[in-house]
Order: structure tokens, then C-alpha cells, then sequence
């Protein structure tokens, strides 16, 4: 059966209202990230997966800047476990092999390191605290496809 949602790669300016709706509903009301921490400026330099429901609706987000970091994964909860998530991360990740990027890195939250772990992420030094919620840094080398 495929997935009753699409992934896609867009641009800020071609997906902002979506992006920023399910960002303000994860970061900002569900985990009470300060708005001037997450409107960080780096969107505009970043390319986004977006995620929509069939019907069109937005349900998922993440970024990748120039760097190769990605950041701001983000699914509204009632579509978490039903491989939302999954699908951002490899587009995210098809993305970073299409430029040439060695490896990507992510500040992971704490309670996400298991997801992470499955794409063969792996941390590295201490926990730190970002927004006031524990992450740790973890960095993934890519193999080119």
C-alpha cells in the first residue's frame, strides 16, 4: 500500500505558509520553543522537505542548509508513527547525496535519538541543552547512490 501522504522539496519562498504552520504547531505551541530561536534566519539559504496529507494538508517538515546540517524535523502529532518522519529524513538525505556531501550532521533532540539511529546516525559528544529540551549532536557519512 503506498503512504496516504507526499514528500516534496521546496524552496522558503515557495513553502512558507506550509512550513511555518507546522512549525508553529510543533516547536512553538507544542514544545514551547521561543519564537525568535525558532524564526532563525536560515531558512531562506535552507532546502525543506514538506510533507502533505492526499487532501493537501501540511504534515511534516525538516530543512537541510548548505552545510549538510538538517534541522527542524517536525510532524504534527497525529500523524507520527505512520512513517512521516522516514520519508522527510530520506528526502532530506537524497537531497545531501545529490550535492555531494560527505556527511549531514543534526542536533537531536534527546527522546528522537532512537529515529535518528535507523538512518545509522551516530553521536557524538556531551548532551547539551538547546530551547530549554536536551539534544545531542549526531552526524551520519553518506555513501554516494
Amino acid at each position: 500500500m503506498s503512504n496516504p501522504f507526499t514528500v516534496s522539496l521546496v524552496c522558503w519562498h515557495d513553502g512558507e505558509p506550509l512550513l511555518r504552520a507546522i512549525r508553529e504547531a510543533v516547536f512553538i505551541r507544542e514544545q514551547h520553543v521561543p519564537i525568535e530561536l525558532e524564526w532563525d534566519g536560515m531558512d531562506e539559504s535552507s532546502r525543506h522537505a514538506l510533507a502533505l496529507s492526499l487532501n493537501g494538508d501540511a504534515i511534516g517538515c525538516g530543512r537541510i542548509f548548505p552545510s549538510g546540517h538538517i534541522s527542524r524535523m517536525a510532524v504534527l502529532p497525529q500523524w507520527r508513527k505512520r512513517m512521516v518522519g522516514t520519508a522527510i529524513m530520506e528526502a532530506l538525505l537524497d537531497e545531501a547525496r545529490s550535492r555531494g556531501y560527505p556527511q549531514v550532521d543534526i542536533d537531536a533532540q534527546t527522546f528522537a535519538i532512537p529515529f535518528y539511529h535507523k538512518f545509522g546516525f551516530v553521536e557524538h559528544g556531551k548532551e547539551f541543552m538547546d530551547a530549554g529540551m536536551p539534544h545531542k549532536k549526531m552526524t551520519l557519512k553518506l555513501l554516494p547512490r
